[in-house]
């Protein structure tokens, strides 16, 4: 079965959902152009996820993807809430902020049954997921309204537990990829290959669809993946310049300059592996460092950070999330870069 027939679109694009740069209006433009749009739900509160996915039911009638986390939630660490705290007292410093008046807080949200509660009143098409699956009666309620499942793989042995799991299509994310790393049976970083050398490795181990995402950024690319056994490509960074996302003044900015060439697996900003473009925050702590409480909960300390220098025209403590392949990125309308990348499938 083709990626088409399986999940009802008309070419098999899926644009990467890429929570906190895009709404409603980059996934109604892609889907509208035949691919399969995404809206990721990890950072939408209930009351916000209601409201985008009304949007997309009333601006398009072809499927989409609604994206979730499904991490653990860790219990908060004061010791080492208060040493990430420490690690960042030169910056509030600098900009005057005060680190006693921030809040603490997770940032991002796992699937859960009230947000499965919503989903069930505009039952989407596709439910795909990152960091592996929810719970099994969470998983059971997404599939009663006869949506597809898909989830991340970064390795062969986590792909072969997703078909295990049942799930209907595989996503093959390389270490080029943007964002956070769907890596979930280990975190050992080690593991991590590239689009290419995983492509065909996964599409050996698995009799599923398999979908080939990280640096994939033109027709070129597409094409190559095809070669190697995809059966669609799952494109992210891309669309990041597209008039439909919501991708910041400075981030769009780094993402036109010489900057986007320099990218890196960080864990400074959330607490867990995510590549973006090295700014001042990544150089002096990172990328990767011990100090971070765990995954989502380092995002409240460094939140004020971004602000104040987000405020000043400045992306060096922004979460400047990027792929390593950035030569896609274009100002033209999301509906064009999705027929574009479709080229690649002749």
């Amino acid at each position: 079965m083709t990626l088409q027939s399986l999940l009802g679109i008309e070419l098999p694009i899926i644009q990467a959902p890429m929570a906190g740069v895009q709404g409603s209006a980059l996934a109604i433009a892609v889907s509208n152009a035949g691919g399969l749009g995404s809206l990721p739900c990890a950072m939408l509160t209930i009351d916000a996820m209601r409201k985008e996915l009304a949007a997309i039911k009333e601006n398009t009638g072809k499927p989409f993807n609604v994206n979730f986390f499904c991490h653990t939630p860790p219990a908060v660490n004061a010791e080492r809430e208060a040493g990430w705290r420490t690690a960042l007292s030169p910056y509030y410093r600098e900009y005057g902020i005060d680190a006693d008046a921030i809040p603490a807080g997770p940032g991002r949200a796992p699937f859960s049954a009230e947000a499965a509660d919503v989903l069930e009143e505009f039952k989407p098409a596709v439910v795909s997921f990152h960091f592996g699956l929810p719970s099994a009666d969470l998983l059971a309620r997404a599939r009663s309204w006869g949506a597809k499942i898909l989830s991340s793989a970064t390795t062969v042995e986590e792909a072969r537990w997703l078909e295990a799991q049942g799930v209907d299509a595989i996503i093959a994310q390389g270490l080029e990829a943007g964002g956070h790393r769907g890596i979930f049976l280990s975190d050992d970083l080690t593991t991590q290959v590239g689009t290419f050398a995983l492509l065909p490795q996964i599409v050996r181990a698995v009799k599923l669809p398999v979908i080939a995402a990280g640096g994939i950024a033109d027709a070129k690319g597409v094409a190559a993946a095809m070669k190697l056994g995809a059966a669609g490509m799952q494109v992210g960074t891309a669309y990041l310049l597209c008039p439909e996302a919501m991708t910041s003044a400075v981030h769009r900015a780094a993402l036109k300059s010489e900057a986007a060439r320099h990218t890196a697996l960080t864990n400074l900003f959330t607490g867990r592996p995510a590549r973006g473009i090295v700014n001042r925050i990544i150089r002096e702590l990172g990328p990767i460092s011990a100090a971070p409480p765990a995954f989502p909960l380092a995002t409240a300390a460094i939140a004020p950070l971004r602000a104040k220098a987000e405020s000043e025209g400045s992306g060096e403590f922004s979460p400047l999330w990027s792929g390593q392949n950035a030569s896609g990125c274009r100002e033209i309308p999301a509906a064009e870069l999705t027929r574009e990348l479709a080229a690649g499938l002749q």
